[in-house]
C-alpha cells in the first residue's frame, strides 16, 4: 500500500499507473488526509448462483392470479 498526495498524482499519470502495478493499492491524500483508495480492476471469479434451486422451492398457484384479483374485487 502507498500514499500518493493528490499533485504528485496530477504531475504524472505514469507513476500513478506504475505505483498501482507494483504495490496494488494507492491511497490518495488531500492535506496529508487520505480521501481515496484505489485498486487495480480483477474480473470476479464467481459465477452468478444458478435459480433453479430457488426456483423448485416456489409454490405454484392454484388459480391464476386474472382469477384470484377478480374475487378479491368481488368481495370488497
Amino acid at each position: 500500500m502507498k500514499f500518493l498526495g493528490v499533485r504528485e498524482m496530477r504531475a504524472g499519470f505514469d507513476t500513478l499507473l506504475k505505483t498501482l502495478e507494483c504495490e496494488g493499492e494507492v491511497i490518495l491524500t488531500r492535506h496529508g488526509k487520505p480521501f481515496a483508495r484505489l485498486l487495480p480492476y480483477r474480473e470476479p471469479e464467481r459465477k452468478s448462483p444458478s435459480l433453479k434451486a430457488f426456483r423448485a422451492r416456489q409454490r405454484l398457484q392454484k388459480l391464476p392470479s386474472s382469477v384470484g384479483i377478480r374475487q378479491e374485487r368481488d368481495e370488497r
